[in-house]
């Protein structure tokens, strides 16, 4: 069963997919740069014979509003969408997150913000790290130690579009024509090998890359200036996709530290591997969920288990 709706987030009316049957533990898809919720159907329709599964578009892309000024793509007003749409589908239990790319960077910052982490049973985190985070690595790795110059610089040969996308109207320009979105759709089957459909991406493609660069303009350059170290005590999972080429595995490496509990898999696959591998990523997320839901913990993710103490007092 697949129903549509519309839920209110901050300001904003969102776009919301939720499929399999509520009263089952919910699993709340949240996508990236430059996708709709369209990316997560792969994923969404294997785990819904057994788990109650929201998508939403966010702020921006496809069938949701979008924000007048780039004031309204800040993180604190993403979260609060989110937020909206975990009430909105889950009132009476928390819920499992799984986000990914800029999805997965506003999950980090819900499952930080105190006063909404306890809405969230678990956050499986898809090349998408904190930006706080970025920041202290990089801050970290700025020194003269070989290893530590080869992977910065590494990282930034990675994130060049960063500073792309911060020259003022050129990259809306790039994207206007309609052939864009096909040249796109071949890129990603041919180099990622993801599994392009009708849906995605989305026809919206122009109009979405246009407003996602805004996510990068209203947010990563404060936060690389001024960045503040958080935690959390919402069990994360890893999935680390080997072949990423916009973010290394090296620059999600210390993100134990911001949870007690953290399964880092490595996975051989490219940065769209929520379309690439759909299979291992719905098994991956039912693993969790059955680790939170029943406290069994198969013997993958315990073999993935790179932190486990106990909860701050």
């Amino acid at each position: 069963m697949v129903m549509q709706a519309r839920i209110r987030g901050a300001g904003l009316s969102l776009s919301v997919t939720e499929r399999g049957e509520r009263g089952s533990p919910t699993v709340v898809l949240v996508h990236g740069f430059p996708d709709t919720s369209s990316v997560w159907r792969p994923v969404a329709e294997r785990l819904a014979a057994e788990l109650h599964v929201v998508s939403y578009d966010v702020r921006g892309a496809g069938r949701s509003d979008a924000p007048t000024d780039r004031a309204g793509y800040a993180l604190p007003l993403l979260v609060e969408d989110l937020a909206a749409v975990v009430d909105g589908t889950s009132p009476d239990a928390p819920v499992h997150l799984v986000a990914h790319d800029w999805g997965s960077i506003q999950g980090w910052e819900a499952v930080t913000t105190r006063g909404l982490a306890d809405r969230f049973a678990s956050f499986t985190s898809i090349s998408g790290p904190p930006l706080d985070h970025a920041a202290l690595w990089a801050r970290r790795h700025r020194t003269l130690n070989p290893g530590d110059l080869r992977q910065m610089l590494t990282q930034a040969l990675h994130s060049w579009y960063i500073a792309y996308f911060g020259i003022p109207l050129l990259p809306e320009l790039m994207t206007r024509s309609p052939r864009v979105a096909t040249l796109w759709a071949a890129a990603l089957h041919r180099v990622e090998h993801a599994q392009t459909d009708g849906n995605w991406p989305a026809p919206t493609f122009g109009v979405d890359f246009s407003h996602g660069v805004e996510l990068y303009r209203a947010n990563v350059f404060g936060r690389m200036r001024r960045p503040v170290a958080r935690r959390t005590e919402v069990p994360v999972q890893l999935i680390v996709p080997g072949h990423d080429r916009y973010v290394t595995p090296a620059l999600l490496d210390g993100l134990e530290e911001w949870t007690s509990l953290m399964w880092r898999r490595p996975v051989d696959a490219g940065h769209w591997v929520i379309r690439s591998n759909p299979d291992g990523v719905a098994a991956w997320v039912r693993e969790v969920v059955s680790y939170v839901e029943d406290g069994v913990e198969s013997d993958a993710l315990r073999r993935h288990r790179i932190r486990s103490i106990p909860p701050a007092a």
